[in-house]
């Protein structure tokens, strides 16, 4: 999509702190936090939403879990904990109409979130 950022974002048109890249996934610092640790976990392919997941996006799906998971690691929040958040159109809170996964961390999210 030539207008969506984070299509922009995967074709280095516009700069971003990523965390983790592969053919597929893209995870990279979200620019407006409302955590301390607060990751965008992107597929490179352009899905709009959830709502918008066909068969073949099943696989993907699971893959961006386990790069959460190995980023979680890696960056020493897995044993406190996080939160995973996937918006899903409008009304569901989606301002990017590409999905997404907010990974929140660094707090007790519980108070923050609830």
């Amino acid at each position: 999509m030539e207008d969506c950022i984070f299509c922009k974002i995967i074709k280095g048109e516009i700069p971003s702190k990523k965390f983790y890249e592969d053919d597929e996934i893209l995870a990279f610092d979200n620019i407006n936090p409302v955590a301390p640790i607060h990751i965008l976990v992107i597929p490179k392919k352009h899905i709009p939403s959830v709502a918008h997941l066909e068969k073949e996006d099943e696989a993907i799906v699971g893959k961006i879990y386990g790069v959460i998971n190995k980023l979680a690691e890696e960056m020493g929040f897995k044993e406190k904990g996080f939160k995973v958040v996937v918006n899903c159109g409008k009304d569901g809170g989606q301002e990017v109409m590409h999905l997404h996964f907010h990974v929140l961390a660094g707090e007790d999210l519980c108070k923050k979130f609830t």
